[in-house]
């Protein structure tokens, strides 16, 4: 159901990979990807400044929080989201988001862009480096998964590069407390994603699920090493649903979870309309900003008044 891709065989054989992507983004919207290139030790990096991190008091990551940020940058604490909006279900997780690193100075910050913030950091040794290293090796492996992405959409490889060179990509580092067991508990709820296409790391421990369309929830695999990839409504609407973006949950871990999810969407001034040669479109056009402003909103509930 979930098909593992190996990265590195796309050099070598690109109508094939292409082939095994294109149909896994038709059928589940869901793929395991090996061969990516990521190295083990940044990955492993970038897990241990997570727990530092999130070992930490409240109190002290509260000054980050991302409820203070109109950036989408920051530390959301958990109950602060919901990401099932049917259900009422609060999710069960804490979160830091960091965005693309730019300069006070820079001319989009200071002109009040929309998402276009600073980064905030918290005091803490190799923090910044790590993930800001790490936010790179991905949102490059996120672009070139495109090239193949355009040329199965019977694009030229190139097509999607001017809409992800100044990305609203968020690197999300993720910590999911052991189950309690309380009625209605979930870590996150039933959602489907943003942006164009989620890179997630896992630490193995199982809870993720995907429900594909007209069937039900099933745990998704775990391969050491390998990315959990899905495309996300962004993407989906962009290709006038050929492709799907899949519903999928995080349920209460037996023991702490972690992850590291990297969401990839389009720079904020791109224009999300249907892709050339896939009929007539779907849903009216959009811009990116414009789209994540709607889906950020509806998710995040306000800090509790102190």
């Amino acid at each position: 159901m979930i098909p593992v891709l190996d990265w590195s065989t796309y050099a070598t054989d690109p109508e094939g990979f292409t082939a095994k992507l294109g149909q896994a983004c038709r059928d589940t919207g869901f793929f395991l990807l090996k061969g990516h290139g990521v190295p083990d030790d940044l990955i492993a990096g970038v897990f241990a400044q997570a727990d530092t991190f999130f070992s930490k008091p409240d109190a002290e990551k509260q000054p980050l929080s991302i409820s203070k940020n109109p950036h989408n940058r920051g530390w959301a604490r958990i109950g602060s989201e919901s990401l099932d909006d049917t259900s009422g279900q609060i999710d069960s997780k804490e979160a830091f988001n960091v965005g693309l690193d730019l300069a006070e100075d820079d001319p989009r910050v200071l002109a009040g862009e929309p998402f276009r913030g600073v980064n905030v950091w918290p005091d803490q040794p190799g923090f910044r480096d790590t993930m800001l290293a790490y936010y790179n090796a991905v949102w490059r492996l996120g672009t070139d998964l495109h090239h193949a992405i355009a040329t199965d959409l019977g694009l030229h490889a190139d097509y999607f590069a001017e809409h992800f060179d100044a990305p609203l990509a968020i690197l999300r580092i993720l910590a999911y407390p052991e189950a309690k067991g309380t009625e209605g508990e979930i870590g996150a709820g039933a959602h489907t994603d943003y942006g164009s296409v989620t890179l997630l790391m896992t630490d193995g421990e199982a809870g993720l699920q995907v429900k594909p369309r007209g069937g039900d929830w099933t745990d998704v695999p775990h391969v050491p090493g390998a990315y959990v990839v899905n495309i996300g409504d962004c993407l989906m609407r962009w290709s006038n649903d050929i492709y799907v973006s899949t519903p999928h949950r995080v349920l209460p871990p037996k023991r702490r979870r972690r992850s590291i999810a990297f969401f990839l969407d389009p720079n904020p001034d791109s224009v999300i309309r249907a892709l050339p040669g896939t009929g007539e479109a779907k849903y009216p056009p959009v811009t990116g900003a414009d789209y994540l402003r709607s889906r950020l909103d509806a998710t995040y509930t306000p800090d509790p008044v102190e």
